[in-house]
């Protein structure tokens, strides 16, 4: 099953290695039929501590590293 890649902006870069992702997206009311903009925060892994807020990154799923952290930052290297 492919990992899932989402981008968002760092809210929050106090932990070590840990930085905290607010990912929004527009969602249309069933009835109302406008477009509302929902967020969600994730943390993700930063292993070299190199963003920080206001930043705006990509991130992907992989195993879980703690209890809440379970993405990481996504980098387009060629990678084959």
């Amino acid at each position: 099953m492919p990992r899932r890649i989402l981008q968002g902006v760092v809210v929050s870069d106090k932990g070590d290695k840990t930085i905290i992702v607010r990912v929004q997206r527009r969602v249309e009311h069933p009835v109302y039929k406008k477009y509302i903009t929902k967020s969600k925060k994730f943390s993700a892994h930063d292993e070299n501590n190199q963003h920080k807020v206001g930043d705006t990154v990509r991130i992907r799923e992989c195993r879980p590293i703690s209890k809440t952290k379970c993405w990481e930052i996504f980098v387009e290297d060629s990678v084959n």
